[in-house]
């Protein structure tokens, strides 16, 4: 069999092409999880507002690697692109539904609205860039 005969079967993506994707997600769900105090405290993480690049990273790679498997399946551009708007918008919401889960059942952490956008943010920014490689 080829690459893409193993990849693709009736131009269908498979489940093992999103098993990056499923592992981040577990990822940023154990880090969102942990209780603040371990979290590291630096003074100029403050002034760059590293806090918010490191989220904006975080759920743009989760977009990346959702979007990823789109790659190598025959789909039309459009087909493409609405599946990417959807993994956009639900790692939108998965972004303020860490927050809510941080204020509601992990001590020493609060909910962020500035974090959410952050989130948000780098979704967006990686919709952009998988529309542009992966289209």
């Amino acid at each position: 069999m080829t690459e893409k005969n193993i990849l693709t079967v009736n131009n269908k993506l498979r489940f093992i092409q999103f098993l990056p994707g499923i592992a981040w997600f577990f990822i940023v769900l154990f880090l969102i999880c942990m209780p603040g105090k371990d979290i590291p405290k630096n003074d100029w993480f403050d002034l760059v507002s590293f806090d918010k690049i490191v989220h904006g990273g975080i759920f743009g790679g989760l977009v990346f690697l959702f979007c990823m498997p789109f790659k190598k399946v025959n789909y039309t551009k459009q087909q493409k692109l609405n599946w990417f708007i959807k993994i956009a918008l639900a790692t939108i919401v998965w972004g303020i539904t860490t927050e809510f889960i941080q204020k509601y059942l992990v001590v020493g952490r609060q909910f962020d609205m500035m974090d959410w956008a952050a989130d948000s943010f780098g979704a967006i920014v990686a919709y952009f860039l998988c529309k542009k490689i992966f289209v």
